[in-house]
Protein backbone atom coordinates (compact mmCIF):
# COMPACT_ATOMS: atom_id res chain seq x y z
CA UNK A 1 0.00 0.00 0.00
CA UNK A 2 1.40 3.56 -0.83
CA UNK A 3 -1.21 5.05 1.42
CA UNK A 4 -2.75 4.61 4.59
CA UNK A 5 -5.38 2.35 4.62
CA UNK A 6 -5.56 -0.09 8.18
CA UNK A 7 -7.89 1.57 11.02
CA UNK A 8 -7.57 1.08 14.53
CA UNK A 9 -10.79 2.65 16.75
CA UNK A 10 -9.20 1.82 20.47
CA UNK A 11 -12.37 3.30 21.88
CA UNK A 12 -14.48 0.96 20.28
CA UNK A 13 -11.93 -2.04 19.92
CA UNK A 14 -11.70 -3.20 16.28
CA UNK A 15 -9.69 -2.54 13.40
CA UNK A 16 -10.50 -2.55 9.48
CA UNK A 17 -7.96 -2.32 6.46
CA UNK A 18 -9.50 -0.91 3.67
CA UNK A 19 -7.21 -2.09 1.16
CA UNK A 20 -7.91 -6.13 1.79
CA UNK A 21 -11.29 -5.49 3.31
CA UNK A 22 -10.25 -7.55 6.50
CA UNK A 23 -11.35 -6.21 10.00
CA UNK A 24 -12.55 -7.47 13.17
CA UNK A 25 -11.62 -6.99 16.95
CA UNK A 26 -7.98 -7.66 18.99
CA UNK A 27 -8.87 -11.50 18.82
CA UNK A 28 -9.63 -11.81 15.17
CA UNK A 29 -6.53 -9.84 14.00
CA UNK A 30 -4.43 -11.87 16.25
CA UNK A 31 -6.28 -15.11 14.36
CA UNK A 32 -5.37 -13.50 10.88
CA UNK A 33 -1.76 -12.38 11.99
CA UNK A 34 -0.62 -15.73 14.21
CA UNK A 35 -3.03 -18.06 11.78
CA UNK A 36 -4.72 -19.51 15.31
CA UNK A 37 -7.36 -20.47 16.16
CA UNK A 38 -10.23 -18.51 18.07
CA UNK A 39 -9.81 -20.40 21.66
CA UNK A 40 -5.60 -20.00 20.96
CA UNK A 41 -6.03 -16.67 20.27
CA UNK A 42 -7.92 -15.67 23.16
CA UNK A 43 -5.56 -17.75 24.88
CA UNK A 44 -2.39 -16.00 23.72
CA UNK A 45 -3.90 -12.45 24.95
CA UNK A 46 -5.12 -13.58 27.88
CA UNK A 47 -1.73 -14.83 28.98
CA UNK A 48 -0.17 -11.51 27.78
CA UNK A 49 -2.17 -9.08 29.52
CA UNK A 50 -2.45 -11.59 32.55
CA UNK A 51 -6.31 -11.88 32.15
CA UNK A 52 -8.12 -14.85 33.47
CA UNK A 53 -10.05 -17.04 31.48
CA UNK A 54 -13.19 -18.84 32.82
CA UNK A 55 -14.26 -21.78 29.98
CA UNK A 56 -17.24 -23.60 29.03
CA UNK A 57 -16.99 -27.06 30.53
CA UNK A 58 -16.09 -29.42 27.62
CA UNK A 59 -17.47 -32.38 26.83
CA UNK A 60 -15.51 -35.52 27.38
CA UNK A 61 -14.39 -35.93 23.76
CA UNK A 62 -13.87 -32.48 23.64
CA UNK A 63 -11.20 -32.56 27.28
CA UNK A 64 -9.99 -35.75 25.50
CA UNK A 65 -8.96 -34.30 22.37
CA UNK A 66 -7.75 -31.08 24.11
CA UNK A 67 -5.86 -32.76 26.82
CA UNK A 68 -4.32 -35.15 24.23
CA UNK A 69 -3.37 -32.12 21.61
CA UNK A 70 -1.61 -30.85 24.64
CA UNK A 71 0.69 -33.93 25.56
CA UNK A 72 1.73 -33.89 22.57
CA UNK A 73 3.11 -30.26 22.53
CA UNK A 74 4.61 -30.78 26.16
CA UNK A 75 6.12 -34.05 24.58
CA UNK A 76 7.48 -32.42 21.80
CA UNK A 77 8.79 -29.23 23.42
CA UNK A 78 10.70 -31.69 26.24
CA UNK A 79 12.00 -33.63 22.90
CA UNK A 80 13.49 -30.47 21.44
CA UNK A 81 15.27 -29.68 24.95
CA UNK A 82 16.80 -32.75 25.45
CA UNK A 83 17.90 -32.59 21.51
CA UNK A 84 19.53 -29.02 22.27
CA UNK A 85 20.72 -30.11 25.25
CA UNK A 86 22.10 -33.06 23.52
CA UNK A 87 24.33 -31.08 20.96
CA UNK A 88 25.68 -28.50 23.54
CA UNK A 89 26.14 -29.91 26.66
CA UNK A 90 27.47 -33.56 26.06
CA UNK A 91 30.86 -34.79 24.51
CA UNK A 92 29.62 -36.72 21.79
CA UNK A 93 26.55 -34.26 21.01
CA UNK A 94 29.61 -31.71 20.58
CA UNK A 95 31.82 -33.95 18.66
CA UNK A 96 29.40 -35.59 16.41
CA UNK A 97 26.58 -33.00 15.95
CA UNK A 98 28.25 -29.78 16.29
CA UNK A 99 30.73 -30.52 14.23
CA UNK A 100 28.80 -31.61 11.68
CA UNK A 101 27.13 -28.17 12.19
CA UNK A 102 30.50 -26.10 11.91
CA UNK A 103 31.62 -27.80 8.83
CA UNK A 104 28.06 -26.65 7.34
CA UNK A 105 29.27 -22.82 8.36
CA UNK A 106 26.49 -22.62 11.02
CA UNK A 107 27.51 -20.38 13.43
CA UNK A 108 25.97 -20.02 17.17
CA UNK A 109 23.47 -17.39 16.88
CA UNK A 110 22.22 -19.89 13.89
CA UNK A 111 22.38 -22.70 16.18
CA UNK A 112 19.82 -21.14 18.80
CA UNK A 113 17.43 -19.59 16.64
CA UNK A 114 16.53 -22.57 14.59
CA UNK A 115 16.80 -24.60 17.96
CA UNK A 116 18.95 -27.21 16.40
CA UNK A 117 19.58 -29.95 18.02
CA UNK A 118 21.07 -33.97 17.80
CA UNK A 119 19.78 -37.57 19.26
CA UNK A 120 21.86 -39.53 20.94
CA UNK A 121 23.02 -42.69 18.93
CA UNK A 122 21.15 -45.39 21.59
CA UNK A 123 17.98 -46.58 19.85
CA UNK A 124 15.93 -46.40 22.67
CA UNK A 125 17.48 -43.29 24.82
CA UNK A 126 13.78 -41.17 24.23
CA UNK A 127 11.66 -44.29 24.81
CA UNK A 128 11.64 -44.06 29.02
CA UNK A 129 9.73 -42.45 31.05
CA UNK A 130 6.90 -41.63 29.04
CA UNK A 131 3.64 -43.17 27.68
CA UNK A 132 4.41 -45.43 24.59
CA UNK A 133 1.71 -43.66 22.52
CA UNK A 134 2.22 -40.17 23.03
CA UNK A 135 6.04 -41.49 21.91
CA UNK A 136 4.81 -43.37 18.85
CA UNK A 137 1.95 -40.10 18.38
CA UNK A 138 4.18 -37.81 17.83
CA UNK A 139 6.65 -39.59 15.91
CA UNK A 140 9.43 -39.28 18.71
CA UNK A 141 9.59 -43.22 18.31
CA UNK A 142 7.85 -46.53 16.63
CA UNK A 143 7.22 -49.91 17.04
CA UNK A 144 9.71 -52.30 15.29
CA UNK A 145 8.01 -55.76 13.59
CA UNK A 146 9.40 -57.21 16.71
CA UNK A 147 7.50 -55.08 19.15
CA UNK A 148 10.93 -53.09 20.49
CA UNK A 149 10.23 -49.74 20.50
CA UNK A 150 12.81 -47.37 18.87
CA UNK A 151 13.52 -43.74 18.57
CA UNK A 152 13.05 -42.30 15.18
CA UNK A 153 16.06 -39.88 14.70
CA UNK A 154 18.71 -42.02 16.77
CA UNK A 155 22.05 -41.13 15.68
CA UNK A 156 21.14 -37.95 13.86
CA UNK A 157 21.18 -34.11 13.62
CA UNK A 158 17.79 -32.25 14.44
CA UNK A 159 15.61 -29.57 12.43
CA UNK A 160 12.48 -28.72 14.64
CA UNK A 161 9.45 -27.85 12.55
CA UNK A 162 7.70 -25.15 14.13
CA UNK A 163 4.18 -23.54 13.11
CA UNK A 164 3.65 -19.65 12.52
CA UNK A 165 3.18 -18.96 16.52
CA UNK A 166 6.51 -20.83 16.81
CA UNK A 167 5.36 -24.07 18.69
CA UNK A 168 6.65 -27.35 17.67
CA UNK A 169 4.88 -29.98 15.60
CA UNK A 170 7.71 -32.38 14.37
CA UNK A 171 11.10 -32.54 13.37
CA UNK A 172 13.60 -33.42 10.66
CA UNK A 173 16.51 -35.58 11.34
CA UNK A 174 19.68 -36.03 9.29
CA UNK A 175 21.76 -39.17 9.01
CA UNK A 176 25.76 -38.07 9.32
CA UNK A 177 26.88 -41.34 8.43
CA UNK A 178 27.26 -42.16 4.51
CA UNK A 179 24.95 -45.37 4.71
CA UNK A 180 22.81 -46.16 1.11
CA UNK A 181 20.64 -48.28 3.09
CA UNK A 182 19.61 -45.39 5.25
CA UNK A 183 17.71 -42.58 4.31
CA UNK A 184 19.32 -39.30 4.83
CA UNK A 185 16.58 -37.44 6.09
CA UNK A 186 13.86 -38.65 8.39
CA UNK A 187 10.61 -36.53 9.21
CA UNK A 188 8.30 -36.56 11.74
CA UNK A 189 4.54 -38.50 10.49
CA UNK A 190 1.46 -37.29 10.18
CA UNK A 191 -0.10 -36.63 13.50
CA UNK A 192 -2.80 -34.71 16.35
CA UNK A 193 -0.43 -31.69 15.98
CA UNK A 194 1.22 -31.73 12.48
CA UNK A 195 -0.29 -32.14 8.66
CA UNK A 196 2.92 -31.56 6.31
CA UNK A 197 0.82 -29.96 4.07
CA UNK A 198 -0.05 -26.82 6.45
CA UNK A 199 3.32 -26.33 7.42
CA UNK A 200 6.45 -24.61 5.90
CA UNK A 201 9.99 -24.79 7.59
CA UNK A 202 11.20 -21.67 8.66
CA UNK A 203 8.12 -19.65 8.56
CA UNK A 204 8.22 -18.83 12.18
CA UNK A 205 11.50 -17.48 11.71
CA UNK A 206 11.06 -15.46 8.09
CA UNK A 207 7.73 -14.32 8.73
CA UNK A 208 8.48 -10.98 9.29
CA UNK A 209 11.33 -10.56 7.16
CA UNK A 210 8.77 -11.87 4.46
CA UNK A 211 6.00 -8.79 5.29
CA UNK A 212 8.55 -6.56 4.89
CA UNK A 213 10.97 -7.56 2.12
CA UNK A 214 7.06 -8.65 0.48
CA UNK A 215 8.27 -11.54 -1.22
CA UNK A 216 8.94 -15.03 -0.39
CA UNK A 217 11.41 -17.28 -0.95
CA UNK A 218 11.27 -21.39 -1.66
CA UNK A 219 13.66 -23.50 -1.37
CA UNK A 220 13.36 -27.37 -0.63
CA UNK A 221 15.49 -28.38 2.25
CA UNK A 222 16.21 -27.42 6.13
CA UNK A 223 19.61 -26.51 5.16
CA UNK A 224 18.90 -24.27 2.65
CA UNK A 225 17.19 -22.58 4.67
CA UNK A 226 19.33 -22.09 7.69
CA UNK A 227 22.47 -21.36 5.69
CA UNK A 228 20.50 -18.34 3.59
CA UNK A 229 19.44 -17.11 6.86
CA UNK A 230 22.66 -16.77 8.04
CA UNK A 231 23.93 -15.06 5.00
CA UNK A 232 21.16 -12.42 5.25
CA UNK A 233 18.58 -13.66 3.30
CA UNK A 234 15.69 -14.10 5.98
CA UNK A 235 12.64 -14.12 3.94
CA UNK A 236 12.85 -17.86 3.21
CA UNK A 237 10.99 -21.19 3.52
CA UNK A 238 11.09 -24.65 2.79
CA UNK A 239 8.85 -27.06 1.71
CA UNK A 240 10.80 -29.81 3.10
CA UNK A 241 11.54 -31.82 0.68
CA UNK A 242 7.66 -32.41 -0.34
CA UNK A 243 5.92 -31.47 -2.84
CA UNK A 244 4.28 -27.90 -2.61
CA UNK A 245 0.82 -28.23 -1.51
CA UNK A 246 -1.99 -25.76 -1.66
CA UNK A 247 -1.92 -25.69 2.44
CA UNK A 248 1.70 -24.43 2.05
CA UNK A 249 0.55 -21.15 -0.65
CA UNK A 250 -1.92 -20.06 1.56
CA UNK A 251 0.27 -19.91 4.71
CA UNK A 252 2.83 -17.92 2.65
CA UNK A 253 -0.04 -16.39 1.18
CA UNK A 254 -1.21 -14.68 4.28
CA UNK A 255 2.09 -12.85 4.44
CA UNK A 256 2.83 -11.94 1.06
CA UNK A 257 1.77 -12.59 -3.09
CA UNK A 258 5.45 -12.61 -4.43
CA UNK A 259 7.07 -16.02 -4.17
CA UNK A 260 10.56 -16.79 -6.03
CA UNK A 261 11.67 -20.55 -6.10
CA UNK A 262 15.02 -21.39 -6.01
CA UNK A 263 15.97 -24.72 -6.83
CA UNK A 264 19.18 -26.49 -7.57
CA UNK A 265 20.39 -25.84 -11.56
CA UNK A 266 19.84 -29.83 -11.92
CA UNK A 267 17.05 -32.09 -13.57
CA UNK A 268 15.37 -32.59 -10.69
CA UNK A 269 15.21 -29.24 -9.56
CA UNK A 270 14.03 -27.90 -13.08
CA UNK A 271 11.04 -30.46 -12.80
CA UNK A 272 10.15 -29.84 -9.18
CA UNK A 273 9.66 -26.28 -10.24
CA UNK A 274 7.70 -26.78 -13.19
CA UNK A 275 5.29 -29.08 -11.25
CA UNK A 276 4.73 -26.34 -8.71
CA UNK A 277 4.44 -23.33 -10.66
CA UNK A 278 0.39 -24.30 -11.69
CA UNK A 279 -0.64 -24.35 -8.92
CA UNK A 280 1.26 -21.32 -7.11
CA UNK A 281 -0.47 -19.29 -10.07
CA UNK A 282 -3.89 -21.22 -9.32
CA UNK A 283 -3.79 -19.31 -5.39
CA UNK A 284 -3.07 -16.09 -7.02
CA UNK A 285 0.63 -15.74 -6.26
CA UNK A 286 3.27 -13.52 -8.45
CA UNK A 287 5.48 -16.39 -9.56
CA UNK A 288 9.53 -15.56 -10.19
CA UNK A 289 11.47 -18.71 -10.64
CA UNK A 290 15.73 -18.53 -10.69
CA UNK A 291 17.82 -21.86 -11.06
CA UNK A 292 20.75 -21.83 -9.29
CA UNK A 293 24.03 -22.33 -11.75
CA UNK A 294 24.99 -25.88 -12.45
CA UNK A 295 26.77 -27.32 -8.79
CA UNK A 296 24.96 -24.89 -6.99
CA UNK A 297 22.04 -25.27 -4.71
CA UNK A 298 20.65 -22.42 -2.12
CA UNK A 299 23.05 -23.75 0.91
CA UNK A 300 26.18 -23.78 -1.07
CA UNK A 301 25.17 -20.39 -2.82
CA UNK A 302 24.94 -18.50 -0.03
CA UNK A 303 28.16 -20.29 2.00
CA UNK A 304 30.11 -18.11 -1.10
CA UNK A 305 28.16 -15.09 -1.31
CA UNK A 306 26.70 -12.31 1.20
CA UNK A 307 23.06 -11.23 1.43
CA UNK A 308 23.74 -8.46 -1.01
CA UNK A 309 25.20 -9.97 -3.76
CA UNK A 310 22.70 -13.34 -3.61
CA UNK A 311 19.67 -10.88 -3.74
CA UNK A 312 22.18 -8.80 -6.60
CA UNK A 313 21.93 -12.20 -8.54
CA UNK A 314 18.12 -13.27 -7.65
CA UNK A 315 17.02 -9.92 -8.93
CA UNK A 316 19.25 -10.50 -11.98
CA UNK A 317 18.09 -13.63 -13.00
CA UNK A 318 15.08 -14.63 -11.99
CA UNK A 319 12.29 -15.08 -14.62
CA UNK A 320 8.81 -15.10 -14.50
CA UNK A 321 6.94 -18.42 -15.36
CA UNK A 322 6.50 -17.73 -18.89
CA UNK A 323 10.23 -17.18 -19.89
CA UNK A 324 11.34 -19.62 -17.63
CA UNK A 325 8.88 -22.31 -19.28
CA UNK A 326 9.83 -21.14 -22.58
CA UNK A 327 13.68 -21.19 -22.11
CA UNK A 328 13.09 -25.16 -20.53
CA UNK A 329 10.64 -26.28 -23.13
CA UNK A 330 11.11 -24.48 -25.97
CA UNK A 331 14.97 -24.18 -26.34
CA UNK A 332 16.39 -25.77 -29.49
CA UNK A 333 13.29 -27.41 -29.65
CA UNK A 334 12.20 -27.69 -33.91
CA UNK A 335 9.78 -30.38 -33.93
CA UNK A 336 6.40 -28.74 -34.26
CA UNK A 337 4.46 -31.68 -32.30
CA UNK A 338 7.28 -31.29 -29.25
CA UNK A 339 6.60 -26.99 -29.78
CA UNK A 340 3.37 -27.62 -30.06
CA UNK A 341 3.18 -29.71 -26.92
CA UNK A 342 5.37 -27.05 -24.97
CA UNK A 343 3.39 -24.11 -26.14
CA UNK A 344 0.46 -25.93 -24.91
CA UNK A 345 2.15 -26.51 -21.44
CA UNK A 346 2.31 -22.30 -21.37
CA UNK A 347 -1.27 -21.65 -21.85
CA UNK A 348 -1.97 -24.59 -19.86
CA UNK A 349 0.01 -22.83 -16.51
CA UNK A 350 -1.94 -19.14 -18.03
CA UNK A 351 -4.88 -20.59 -18.08
CA UNK A 352 -5.03 -21.57 -14.48
CA UNK A 353 -4.43 -17.67 -13.03
CA UNK A 354 -7.81 -16.55 -11.67
CA UNK A 355 -7.54 -12.55 -12.03
CA UNK A 356 -9.34 -12.61 -15.55
CA UNK A 357 -7.22 -9.23 -16.18
CA UNK A 358 -4.19 -10.84 -14.85
CA UNK A 359 -4.69 -14.25 -17.46
CA UNK A 360 -5.50 -11.45 -20.45
CA UNK A 361 -2.00 -9.83 -19.92
CA UNK A 362 -0.22 -12.82 -19.90
CA UNK A 363 -1.97 -14.32 -23.14
CA UNK A 364 -0.87 -11.06 -25.07
CA UNK A 365 2.39 -11.46 -23.47
CA UNK A 366 3.21 -14.72 -24.64
CA UNK A 367 1.41 -14.11 -28.15
CA UNK A 368 4.00 -11.73 -28.65
CA UNK A 369 6.60 -13.79 -27.53
CA UNK A 370 5.86 -16.68 -29.45
CA UNK A 371 4.92 -14.97 -32.77
CA UNK A 372 1.18 -15.89 -32.45
CA UNK A 373 -1.88 -15.01 -33.17
CA UNK A 374 -3.70 -13.74 -30.07
CA UNK A 375 -6.82 -15.44 -30.72
CA UNK A 376 -5.20 -19.15 -31.24
CA UNK A 377 -3.85 -18.36 -27.44
CA UNK A 378 -7.07 -17.65 -25.70
CA UNK A 379 -9.14 -20.49 -27.53
CA UNK A 380 -6.66 -23.09 -26.31
CA UNK A 381 -6.66 -21.26 -22.76
CA UNK A 382 -10.54 -20.91 -22.66
CA UNK A 383 -10.62 -24.91 -23.56
CA UNK A 384 -8.23 -25.85 -20.19
CA UNK A 385 -10.32 -23.20 -18.11
CA UNK A 386 -13.43 -25.45 -19.48
CA UNK A 387 -11.85 -28.46 -18.84
CA UNK A 388 -11.34 -27.33 -14.93
CA UNK A 389 -14.41 -26.83 -14.04
CA UNK A 390 -15.84 -29.77 -16.09
CA UNK A 391 -13.34 -31.83 -13.78
CA UNK A 392 -14.42 -29.95 -10.99
CA UNK A 393 -18.36 -30.79 -11.43
CA UNK A 394 -17.34 -34.40 -11.46
CA UNK A 395 -15.18 -34.44 -8.45
CA UNK A 396 -17.94 -32.31 -6.95
CA UNK A 397 -20.86 -35.40 -8.24
CA UNK A 398 -18.13 -37.97 -7.11
CA UNK A 399 -17.83 -36.60 -3.40
CA UNK A 400 -21.55 -36.15 -3.07
CA UNK A 401 -22.04 -39.57 -4.48
CA UNK A 402 -20.12 -40.76 -1.44
CA UNK A 403 -21.23 -39.29 1.13
CA UNK A 404 -24.33 -40.69 3.48
CA UNK A 405 -26.56 -38.31 3.54
CA UNK A 406 -27.05 -34.70 2.02
CA UNK A 407 -24.55 -32.11 3.04
CA UNK A 408 -25.61 -28.45 4.02
CA UNK A 409 -23.71 -25.78 1.59
CA UNK A 410 -21.11 -23.66 2.52
CA UNK A 411 -22.30 -20.55 3.96
CA UNK A 412 -19.60 -18.23 2.83
CA UNK A 413 -18.15 -15.10 4.76
CA UNK A 414 -20.73 -12.24 3.12
CA UNK A 415 -18.33 -9.93 1.41
CA UNK A 416 -19.07 -6.07 1.26
CA UNK A 417 -19.83 -5.69 -2.58
CA UNK A 418 -19.29 -2.25 -4.55
CA UNK A 419 -23.24 -2.19 -4.33
CA UNK A 420 -24.32 -3.74 -1.12
CA UNK A 421 -27.32 -5.62 -0.95
CA UNK A 422 -30.60 -4.29 0.68
CA UNK A 423 -29.96 -6.98 3.41
CA UNK A 424 -26.80 -5.80 3.85
CA UNK A 425 -27.59 -2.62 4.55
CA UNK A 426 -30.46 -3.46 6.54
CA UNK A 427 -28.08 -5.59 8.86
CA UNK A 428 -25.82 -2.49 9.04
CA UNK A 429 -28.34 -0.65 10.64
CA UNK A 430 -28.69 -3.24 12.80
CA UNK A 431 -25.36 -3.53 13.86
CA UNK A 432 -24.69 0.46 14.29
CA UNK A 433 -28.13 1.37 15.38
CA UNK A 434 -29.82 -1.70 17.18
CA UNK A 435 -30.59 -0.87 20.25
CA UNK A 436 -31.74 2.26 19.50
CA UNK A 437 -35.71 3.14 19.98
CA UNK A 438 -37.37 3.50 16.99
CA UNK A 439 -41.04 4.01 17.86
CA UNK A 440 -42.40 5.17 21.32
CA UNK A 441 -45.51 4.10 22.90
CA UNK A 442 -46.46 1.30 20.21
CA UNK A 443 -49.79 -0.69 21.49
CA UNK A 444 -49.89 -4.35 21.81
CA UNK A 445 -52.87 -6.78 21.12
CA UNK A 446 -53.34 -6.57 25.13
CA UNK A 447 -54.12 -3.04 25.13
CA UNK A 448 -50.58 -2.21 26.65
CA UNK A 449 -47.60 0.14 24.79
CA UNK A 450 -44.34 -0.69 24.01
CA UNK A 451 -40.76 0.99 22.70
CA UNK A 452 -40.03 -1.15 19.73
CA UNK A 453 -35.95 -0.30 18.95
CA UNK A 454 -34.24 -0.81 15.48
CA UNK A 455 -33.66 -4.58 15.34
CA UNK A 456 -36.66 -5.37 17.35
CA UNK A 457 -38.91 -3.01 14.83
CA UNK A 458 -37.09 -4.55 11.45
CA UNK A 459 -37.51 -8.35 13.07
CA UNK A 460 -41.15 -7.57 13.58
CA UNK A 461 -41.98 -5.94 10.41
CA UNK A 462 -40.18 -8.97 8.29
CA UNK A 463 -41.52 -11.29 10.51
CA UNK A 464 -45.47 -10.18 9.40
CA UNK A 465 -44.73 -11.56 6.08
CA UNK A 466 -42.19 -14.63 7.33
CA UNK A 467 -39.93 -12.97 5.41
CA UNK A 468 -35.71 -14.01 6.14
CA UNK A 469 -32.74 -12.80 4.98
CA UNK A 470 -31.26 -15.01 2.08
CA UNK A 471 -27.61 -14.97 4.30
CA UNK A 472 -28.19 -17.45 7.72
CA UNK A 473 -25.64 -15.03 9.17
CA UNK A 474 -27.69 -12.14 8.81
CA UNK A 475 -30.90 -14.36 10.38
CA UNK A 476 -28.65 -14.78 13.28
CA UNK A 477 -27.54 -11.57 14.04
CA UNK A 478 -30.84 -9.97 13.91
CA UNK A 479 -32.33 -12.82 16.14
CA UNK A 480 -29.86 -12.41 19.17
CA UNK A 481 -29.99 -8.79 18.61
CA UNK A 482 -33.62 -9.24 19.48
CA UNK A 483 -32.63 -11.48 22.38
CA UNK A 484 -30.31 -9.14 24.18
CA UNK A 485 -32.16 -6.02 23.35
CA UNK A 486 -33.06 -5.40 27.00
CA UNK A 487 -30.22 -6.69 28.14
CA UNK A 488 -28.55 -3.53 30.30
CA UNK A 489 -26.32 -1.33 28.96
CA UNK A 490 -26.61 -3.54 25.66
CA UNK A 491 -25.02 -1.75 22.50
CA UNK A 492 -25.28 -3.91 19.43
CA UNK A 493 -21.85 -2.48 17.58
CA UNK A 494 -20.18 -3.45 20.47
CA UNK A 495 -22.11 -6.67 20.68
CA UNK A 496 -21.56 -7.94 17.45
CA UNK A 497 -17.88 -6.31 16.72
CA UNK A 498 -16.70 -8.43 19.66
CA UNK A 499 -18.56 -11.55 19.08
CA UNK A 500 -17.10 -14.96 20.11
CA UNK A 501 -17.78 -16.19 16.23
CA UNK A 502 -15.09 -14.66 14.13
CA UNK A 503 -17.15 -14.83 11.32
CA UNK A 504 -20.03 -11.96 12.80
CA UNK A 505 -17.34 -9.72 14.16
CA UNK A 506 -15.45 -9.39 10.99
CA UNK A 507 -18.61 -8.84 9.08
CA UNK A 508 -19.83 -6.04 12.20
CA UNK A 509 -16.65 -4.21 12.04
CA UNK A 510 -16.99 -3.66 8.32
CA UNK A 511 -20.74 -2.82 8.81
CA UNK A 512 -19.12 -0.79 11.95
CA UNK A 513 -16.52 1.29 9.60
CA UNK A 514 -18.86 2.46 6.71
CA UNK A 515 -20.98 4.96 6.54
CA UNK A 516 -24.33 5.30 4.90
CA UNK A 517 -24.77 8.77 3.23
CA UNK A 518 -27.73 10.33 2.02
CA UNK A 519 -28.04 11.92 -1.42
CA UNK A 520 -27.31 15.40 -2.06
CA UNK A 521 -30.33 15.15 -4.11
CA UNK A 522 -32.93 13.77 -0.53
CA UNK A 523 -36.15 14.81 0.05
CA UNK A 524 -36.30 13.85 3.30
CA UNK A 525 -40.42 13.76 4.41
CA UNK A 526 -39.39 14.53 8.45
CA UNK A 527 -35.61 15.66 8.95
CA UNK A 528 -36.33 14.35 12.92
CA UNK A 529 -36.64 10.41 11.38
CA UNK A 530 -33.77 10.07 9.45
CA UNK A 531 -33.00 6.57 10.90
CA UNK A 532 -36.39 5.57 11.00
CA UNK A 533 -36.91 6.66 7.17
CA UNK A 534 -33.84 4.91 6.44
CA UNK A 535 -34.90 1.57 8.05
CA UNK A 536 -38.84 1.87 6.55
CA UNK A 537 -37.05 2.40 3.23
CA UNK A 538 -34.83 -0.36 3.31
CA UNK A 539 -37.64 -2.85 4.39
CA UNK A 540 -40.02 -1.69 1.10
CA UNK A 541 -36.83 -2.24 -0.57
CA UNK A 542 -36.21 -5.64 0.92
CA UNK A 543 -39.94 -6.83 0.17
CA UNK A 544 -39.42 -4.97 -3.27
CA UNK A 545 -36.37 -7.77 -3.49
CA UNK A 546 -38.55 -10.18 -2.51
CA UNK A 547 -41.64 -9.37 -4.87
CA UNK A 548 -39.43 -9.16 -8.13
CA UNK A 549 -38.10 -12.62 -7.42
CA UNK A 550 -41.08 -14.34 -6.65
CA UNK A 551 -42.68 -12.96 -10.19
CA UNK A 552 -39.65 -14.20 -11.72
CA UNK A 553 -40.60 -17.21 -10.43
CA UNK A 554 -44.20 -17.64 -11.57
CA UNK A 555 -43.62 -16.70 -14.43
CA UNK A 556 -41.10 -19.53 -15.20
CA UNK A 557 -44.04 -21.53 -13.77
CA UNK A 558 -46.33 -20.13 -15.62
CA UNK A 559 -43.91 -20.92 -19.27
CA UNK A 560 -44.21 -24.55 -17.74
CA UNK A 561 -48.29 -24.68 -17.04
CA UNK A 562 -49.24 -24.50 -21.22
CA UNK A 563 -51.48 -27.09 -21.31
CA UNK A 564 -52.87 -27.39 -18.10
CA UNK A 565 -55.65 -24.80 -17.82
CA UNK A 566 -56.74 -25.15 -14.16
CA UNK A 567 -52.57 -24.50 -13.02
CA UNK A 568 -52.24 -21.68 -15.41
CA UNK A 569 -54.95 -19.75 -13.93
CA UNK A 570 -54.44 -20.29 -10.74
CA UNK A 571 -50.49 -19.00 -11.48
CA UNK A 572 -51.73 -16.25 -13.31
CA UNK A 573 -53.89 -15.01 -10.84
CA UNK A 574 -50.85 -15.05 -7.97
CA UNK A 575 -49.08 -13.08 -10.82
CA UNK A 576 -51.73 -10.93 -10.91
CA UNK A 577 -51.52 -9.81 -6.63
CA UNK A 578 -47.53 -9.69 -6.78
CA UNK A 579 -48.18 -7.22 -9.51
CA UNK A 580 -50.68 -5.31 -7.19
CA UNK A 581 -48.45 -5.63 -4.43
CA UNK A 582 -45.43 -4.96 -6.39
CA UNK A 583 -47.05 -1.40 -7.07
CA UNK A 584 -47.80 -0.57 -3.93
CA UNK A 585 -44.41 -0.81 -2.79
CA UNK A 586 -43.03 1.00 -5.83
CA UNK A 587 -45.55 4.02 -4.92
CA UNK A 588 -44.43 4.32 -1.08
CA UNK A 589 -40.25 4.39 -2.39
CA UNK A 590 -41.31 6.90 -4.92
CA UNK A 591 -42.35 9.51 -2.36
CA UNK A 592 -39.51 8.06 0.42
CA UNK A 593 -35.52 8.81 0.39
CA UNK A 594 -32.96 7.16 -1.63
CA UNK A 595 -30.05 5.88 0.50
CA UNK A 596 -26.42 5.33 -0.99
CA UNK A 597 -23.49 3.40 0.50
CA UNK A 598 -20.18 5.54 0.76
Amino acid sequence: EKTPSFVVSPSKGYCHCFSCGKGGNAVGFIMEHEQMTYPEALRWLAKKYNIEIHERELTDEEKREASERESLFILNDWALHYFQDNLLNTDRGRAIGLAYFRSRGFRDDTINRFQLGYAMPERDALAKGFKENFLIDTGLCYRTEDGRLQDRYHGRVIFPVHTVTGRVVAFGGRILENNKKLAKYVNSPESLIYHKSNELYGIFQAKHAITKQDRCYLVEGYIDVTSMHQSGVENVVASSGTSLTTGQIRLIRRFTNNITVLYDGDAAGIHASVRGIDMLLAEGMNVKVLLLPDGDDPDSFARKHTAEEFRTYIEQHQTDFIEFKMNLLLNGVTDPVKRSEAISSIVRSVSVIQDPITRATYISDCAHRLGMPEATLVGTANKFIRGDIEEKRKEQKREEAKADGPQPPLQPLPQVAAAPTVEYMLMQLVVRHGQETLYKGVETEDGGKIDLSVSQYISYDLGTDDLRFGNELYNRMLAEAVEHNDDEGFNAESYFTHHPDVNISRVATDMAIERFQLSKSLQVKRDEDTLRNQVEHLILDFRMDYVDKKLKELQREISLAVGDTDRMMKLMAEYKDMQVIRNAIAKELGSDIVIHNS
